[in-house]
């Protein structure tokens, strides 16, 4: 492979890139290492929620023809405790996203919930053995496990999608030429693309780790299956902190969550929209200066936008816990002919490294070699069709659990019906590939969508709405039973394809908007036949500082200026008088602005220059004044973007 080459920035470049093949770049050793840590993590989840459910439901007992035991609280009180865990699970992310984004970063607060989910996981390994279960522990140690595991497992999630990708530094794109000859340029959305499939992959991978856990469980004891899972996030946590210097450590921003609560509330108290929350609007509409700028409004509407996408997953998670409960006991109405009726669901596991390095590896290059780049609302909506034919498909298979014989309809009330189990296993790779399609491809495109300093959140938001997902799922579950059974999933492939549909229709106008961008040489251009795709950004011209003791700030257009008290007897005729019933906002305004000098707020772009112009010619050195000119009055939306 030749020595990649950047990209000249100009329009007959753009045309002439812009008919290469696009492919993913070079992810760094680092990256795989972030993923084998995500591949540890994923092992110690799944080995230690997997025997839970004998674990809490069957008493301690040594008999070897039953299933292993230890607190003995029965099948109801033990599925309603898994179920509140994984609530508790899907809504922590929130909190640690917070502080991630807003106090600590990401790295460290990723380590404190490493080490909260190794406490958990030490917790329950020590309360799971057989005398302490028998003096009372195991209880009181299992609900300080399950507090630890999820405040640790949510934070883990929401921040380790994020900082997988920071650690891909380079997302300009370059020309390669390839051993074939061939000169393809690469694509930073296909690179993110290929990570976050190739994380995806590796957490599939470490999820069979419930198959020792179950094994150990049943053959050895449930304290050396629990102590297992504890050093695979001991191993996690090692390679985390060992690596810390090689890790690509984003700077902590500064934290924008409180700005970014009063542009909600600001646009929902001015119609509900966003672009209503812009400072030239609250200026000019309202008469209100606001502490935000254009850019942060412009970065948060981005981020509630993939915020509504992610929404639309909460069918989806209806539609995927089933494989948790209903998909488990319609394996045990047919023939298992020794088949443990809930192994069932591995096969979704199984399906996910199958078709994980297919779709990447071979349909995907197969696409793109044909000029075809499926964009994520495209792979969004493909993945929900899958989700769709996915229970489509368990409403045939329960149709003819119906029509088989000798229980029909009434199936386990004398017996398994007579067919055979493995007719559901397509049910397991049709929801796999839905995963790959839609889940992943979120996961993706939330991280590319979100605010920098914002990305935590927005990846917590998508957590959240899967325990959403989960608790709809678990209210549906009483009216799953014979002889409903059809109905009941029919009812669940009639709302996925409709959720499917609208989905498609509500963001066609997000896929259309642009193909995939390249940033060349810093300046993000897009595919097109117009020249105006080439278009720079308009610039203010450069001045020489002013020296005021504070800069002029530009805001989408709109300039305000903190002037000083050197300043102060040249401009106390720019102080606008408030009015008589002036309200707290505009008072708000003066405070907010006002520490240094006072603020002179303007109605009017024109008028302001018409004020600025006699002070800046008064403080502009000579070459200043030479070069500069007089300032002109223009539009407003002419200095749009110009700082």
């Amino acid at each position: 492979m030749a020595k990649p080459s950047r990209i000249e920035n100009n329009y007959e470049s753009l045309n002439k890139y812009s008919e290469l093949r696009r492919v993913r770049g070079e992810v760094p050793w680092r990256l795989w290492i972030v993923a084998v840590i995500g591949f540890w993590e994923r092992a110690a989840f799944w080995g230690l929620t997997a025997p839970w459910q004998n674990y809490i439901e069957h008493q301690l007992h040594s008999d070897p023809g039953r299933p292993a035991g230890a607190l003995g609280l029965g099948q109801s009180m033990a599925t309603r405790v898994y179920c509140a865990f994984y609530l508790f699970y899907y809504a922590t992310p929130i909190l640690f996203a917070v502080v991630a984004d807003g106090y600590l970063g990401r790295y460290v607060t990723l380590v404190v919930s490493v080490v909260l989910y190794c406490l958990g996981c030490a917790t329950l390994t020590i309360s799971s053995v057989n005398s302490l279960i028998e003096r009372g522990w195991g209880v009181p140690g299992l609900a300080v496990a399950m507090f630890l595991i999820g405040l640790g497992g949510g934070g883990f999630r929401a921040i380790m999608v994020p900082f997988i990708a920071d650690q891909q530094t380079q997302t300009e794109p370059r020309i390669l030429k390839l051993k074939t000859g061939e000169v393809v340029i690469t694509d930073y959305q296909l690179t993110l693309q290929y990570i976050y499939n190739l994380y995806y992959w590796v957490g599939n991978v470490g999820s069979l780790s419930w198959f020792a856990t179950v094994y150990m469980e049943a053959h050895v004891s449930f304290t050396s299956a629990y102590g297992l899972t504890f050093g695979f996030m001991v191993t996690a946590f090692i390679m985390l902190v060992g690596g810390r210097q090689y890790y690509i450590r984003v700077p902590q921003e500064q934290n924008v969550l409180p700005e970014a609560l009063k542009i909600i509330i600001c646009a929902c108290q001015n119609g509900l929209k966003m672009a209503h929350a812009d400072p030239s609007y609250q200026l000019i509409r309202c008469q209100k200066l606001v502490s935000w700028s254009a850019q942060l409004v412009e970065e948060l509407t981005q981020g509630l936008r993939a915020c509504q996408i992610l929404l639309a997953f909460i069918m989806f998670f209806v539609c995927f816990d089933q494989m948790q409960n209903n998909l488990i006991s319609q394996a045990g109405q047919m023939q298992t002919n020794g088949t443990p009726n809930d192994l069932l669901p591995a096969m979704n596991q199984v399906g996910c490294i199958v078709l994980g390095p297919f779709i990447q590896e071979v349909l995907y290059p197969f696409l793109h070699r044909r000029q075809i780049y499926l964009k994520p609302v495209s792979r969004i909506t493909l993945g929900f069709a899958f989700i769709t034919l996915s229970m489509l498909y368990a409403t045939v298979v329960q149709l003819f659990i119906y029509r088989s014989p000798p229980c029909y309809n009434q199936p386990g009330s004398c017996g398994r019906n007579q067919i055979n189990v493995w007719i559901q296993a397509p049910l397991y790779f049709l929801i796999s590939a839905g995963e790959i399609f839609a889940y992943v491809t979120a996961l993706e495109y939330a991280y590319d969508q979100s605010p920098k300093a914002m990305k935590v959140v927005v990846q917590a938001v998508g957590l959240l709405v899967g325990g959403m997902g989960s608790a709809c799922a678990m209210a549906l579950t009483p009216v799953a039973r014979n002889p409903y059974l059809v109905t009941f999933y029919a009812s669940l492939t009639g709302s996925m394809a409709v959720t499917t549909l609208v989905f498609w229709a509500l963001f066609l106008s997000v896929e259309g908007a642009a193909d995939p961008s390249i940033a060349l040489s810093g300046v993000t251009q897009q595919f097109g036949t117009h020249p105006a795709a080439c278009r720079v950004a308009d610039e203010a011209p450069l001045l020489d500082p002013i020296d005021t003791g504070n800069p002029i700030e530009l805001h989408s257009g709109i300039i305000y200026q903190t002037v000083t008290t050197e300043l102060q007897d040249q401009t106390d005729s720019l102080k606008p008088s408030l009015p008589r019933k002036s309200s707290r906002r505009l008072k708000k305004g003066y405070n907010d602005f006002g520490s240094v000098g006072h603020v002179a707020p303007l109605t009017s772009v024109v008028g302001f220059y018409d004020q600025l112009q006699p002070i800046a010619a008064n403080r502009l050195p000579p070459q200043s004044k030479a070069a500069s000119g007089s300032l002109d009055h223009r539009p407003v939306g002419s200095l749009s973007r110009g700082y």
